[in-house]
């Protein structure tokens, strides 16, 4: 096999404007299916199925509308009877999945039947159907193309010197009276092809409208297609990895739960920022945390259970995470330099946990305020954003997260001149989840989360990583469950002794509580 490109071949999609001429799909019963779009491959036939399989599992990259899928059973014998029987194509292996919409109460959910054939001349799949399940009183959610059938298809074709040749397949002759050559060029083709409903003329397809939401949605599953298999032949390894420490079909089922329960915050929404991404994001993060919890403490893990009581830190907050957990029984309090319009409109239930209060980490002062066993969150905490892993070990936390935004040290802007990475063991940063490939440290963003993640590991804390599902370009979290074993007393040692280094410098002022402090 050839080396691959550096980069990947462009998408050149083309309309296949005169179906017919293109050797389509044909079914041993005689339907003739329609070739729609089709584009260069890239790619060898041998990763088709690995390339297409992506595609398969992960229908919400191509749709906002789709939430995921899940693979309901998988087979390589006893194929349904649904799936549609190809001239020149055995079924290989058949995936019947479930489609899951991203709102339930607009869109219904839909199963499907993922079926790869492979021609006999070569074991090899190069063609995959899609083929909706339809109940009998039902009819295709608006996500899913109006066709019965949707199939990408591999096809190889030769190229040759001075003489014509046909396209052929895996499945398909070369047409009669068509000339063959010597071939200077293998070359190969993605094509889209469909199966039109029953109910549609088949001239709305045979005659594309590269406007038609059709031609569109073809596109865009063809681009993906042409992507995944780049991706296959250069290996691709995604640069930053979700779902780490919380699997992702329980944070997606019980957001929904958590979005609906509480978008009403939206229309009521006090602040003047953008209530969208304000409300969201807190709904992902209280999800997780929520998830979170129960994976770390079991499944009582509400007002009553110490360990999942929480501090929520958010110096540019509005007390809105803080809102949510407490709504949804966990017992937690909120601290900020002022008190927010929302707080006055939360329930007293809310109210009575939002303090207007300047944390500072070097005073012994403030210790009551956090107690022993608090699970601590520091969300955008700006200059307690440091603190926070100090402030757990201090108070013998059962734990904390922290989503670091504004880069700050202890008691300064955070430089990464000024400011260099705790010793830590090989492969640490590696594995800290920063994306940007072989340069992980090349932005000073990406550095002081180095930092940040060296600091909680000189504390004694066991250092996870997690990049969030919330509506944020800043949606990197580290997270703290279990102290390093062996390091405790080490750990401990080290925060006395950046806190002794602190008070010597003098440098550090807790902000200056603003408005009528104490009264909220």
């Amino acid at each position: 096999m050839a080396e691959p490109a550096s980069q990947r071949p462009k998408y050149n999609p083309t309309p296949c404007i005169s179906p017919l001429d293109h050797t389509p799909l044909h079914e041993t019963n005689g339907k003739t299916w329609v070739p729609l779009i089709c584009c260069s491959a890239g790619f060898p036939q041998d990763l088709f199925e690995t390339a297409l399989e992506q595609l398969v599992h992960h229908p919400e990259y191509n749709s906002t509308l789709i939430l995921r899928s899940d693979c309901l059973s998988e087979t390589t014998e006893d194929f349904p009877d649904s799936i549609p029987a190809l001239d020149g194509f055995t079924p290989s292996r058949c995936i019947h999945r479930k489609l899951l919409p991203r709102r339930p109460g607009r869109d219904a959910a839909l199963e499907q039947y993922c079926t790869f054939y492979c021609a006999p001349s070569d074991h090899i799949p190069s063609v995959l159907v899609l083929t909706p399940i339809i109940p009998d009183s039902g009819s295709l959610p608006y996500y899913h193309p109006a066709v019965s059938h949707l199939a990408f298809r591999y096809i190889t074709s030769a190229i040759g010197r001075g003489a014509a040749t046909s396209v052929s397949d895996s499945g398909a002759t070369p047409a009669s009276g068509t000339a063959t050559t010597s071939v200077d060029e293998p070359a190969a083709t993605l094509r889209l092809e469909v199966d039109p409903l029953p109910s549609q003329p088949t001239t709305d397809i045979t005659s594309p409208d590269v406007n038609s939401r059709l031609y569109r949605t073809g596109l865009a599953l063809l681009e993906t297609a042409h992507r995944y298999g780049w991706g296959a032949l250069t290996q691709y390894k995604k640069r930053v990895h979700h779902d780490c420490l919380v699997p992702r079909e329980p944070y997606q089922d019980l957001y929904l739960v958590m979005r609906a329960r509480h978008r009403h915050l939206v229309d009521e929404w006090q602040e003047s920022t953008d209530p969208l991404k304000h409300v969201f994001e807190d709904i992902g993060i209280a999800t997780y945390l929520m998830l979170l919890w129960r994976y770390t403490f079991g499944d009582e893990t509400r007002a009553e259970d110490e360990q999942a009581e929480a501090l929520d830190s958010e110096p540019c907050g509005n007390g809105l995470l803080t809102h949510i957990l407490v709504s949804e029984g966990y017992a937690g309090h909120g601290f900020d330099v002022r008190a927010r319009v929302s707080w006055s409109h939360y329930p007293p239930a809310t109210q009575q946990n939002l303090h207007v209060h300047a944390l500072d980490p070097t005073s012994a002062a403030d210790d009551a305020l956090i107690p022993r066993g608090a699970f601590l969150i520091g969300n955008h905490a700006d200059e307690l954003t440091p603190w926070v892993p100090i402030l757990a070990t201090r108070q013998r936390s059962s734990g904390y997260i922290s989503v670091p935004c504004c880069a700050w040290a202890f008691d300064t802007k955070y430089q990464r001149s000024r400011w260099a990475p705790y010793p830590t063991p090989e492969g640490f940063v590696e594995g800290l989840n920063l994306g940007g490939g072989g340069a992980v440290a090349s932005s000073g963003y990406s550095m002081y989360r180095v930092w940040l993640a060296s600091l909680s590991l000189h504390c004694g804390w066991d250092v996870e990583t997690e990049a969030l599902r919330i509506p944020s370009t800043r949606n990197w979290a580290i997270v703290g469950r279990k102290r390093v074993v062996g390091k405790d007393e080490e750990g401990s040692s080290n925060v006395e002794g950046i806190l002794d280094e602190v008070r010597e410098r003098g440098a550090f002022n807790a902000r200056v509580p603003e408005g009528k402090a104490g009264e909220h």
